[in-house]
């Protein structure tokens, strides 16, 4: 119960007080973006979608999707292709020279 007491205290500024948000009719839950996600991943695997996804595919743009949202993306491109310097870092570059 102690560690409970010390948990609670410590991150009392990021808790999020449901009953209060319920009553000044704030949403409570992310159902609502969840069913739209599924709804949309749903039509896509689908195979009378033109553009369909294939489950390698969902999954790799996820991971692209995760990468970018993050900030790390570029990060890994940059590992990869350790040569790769967009148009606005060479400008950038020459004229702080």
């Amino acid at each position: 119960m102690r560690e409970f007491q010390v948990y609670i205290a410590s991150n009392e500024a990021s808790l999020i007080n449901y009953g209060e948000r319920y009553r000044s009719g704030e949403r409570i839950s992310s159902a609502f973006v969840e069913a739209t996600g599924n709804a949309m991943i749903s039509k896509r695997f689908s195979k009378k979608q033109q553009m369909q996804w294939s489950p390698r595919g969902a999954h790799l743009l996820l991971q692209t999707r995760t990468r970018s949202l993050d900030g790390s993306l570029r990060a890994a491109f940059e590992h990869w292709y350790p040569g790769m310097m967009n148009d606005n870092d060479r400008g950038h570059r020459r004229a702080a020279s």
